[in-house]
C-alpha cells in the first residue's frame, strides 16, 4: 500500500505534453454551419470572410498551434468535410 500512495504523489507532479493536431477542410463542400468552431474546445477554428463555390463561408485554423487534434471538429461535422492529423 506504502508503494501505491507514493506513486499516486509523484503522478501528481508529472506534467503531461499535449498531443498537436492539423486539421484540413474541404472548403468546396463547407456549408458554414459553424458546428466545428462551436466544437472546438481550444478555440482553434473560425469562419473565413471569403466564400466558397457556393456562397458559403468557411471553415479554417486560426489559431495552429492550439489544436490538439482532438477531431471534435470532424466528429459533429454534418457534410465530413473536416480530415484531422495528429503530429507526433
Amino acid at each position: 500500500m506504502h508503494i501505491l500512495k507514493e506513486l499516486k504523489n509523484q503522478c501528481k507532479h508529472v506534467i503531461m505534453a499535449r498531443s498537436k493536431g492539423f486539421v484540413e477542410f474541404n472548403e468546396d463542400y463547407c456549408k458554414g454551419c459553424e458546428l466545428c468552431v462551436n466544437a472546438c474546445p481550444f478555440n482553434v477554428l473560425a469562419m473565413s470572410t471569403n466564400v466558397n463555390n457556393k456562397g458559403y463561408h468557411f471553415s479554417y485554423m486560426k489559431n495552429f498551434d492550439q489544436c490538439t487534434g482532438c477531431q471534435s471538429c470532424a466528429l459533429v461535422c454534418p457534410d465530413v468535410v473536416i480530415t484531422v492529423y495528429k503530429i507526433k
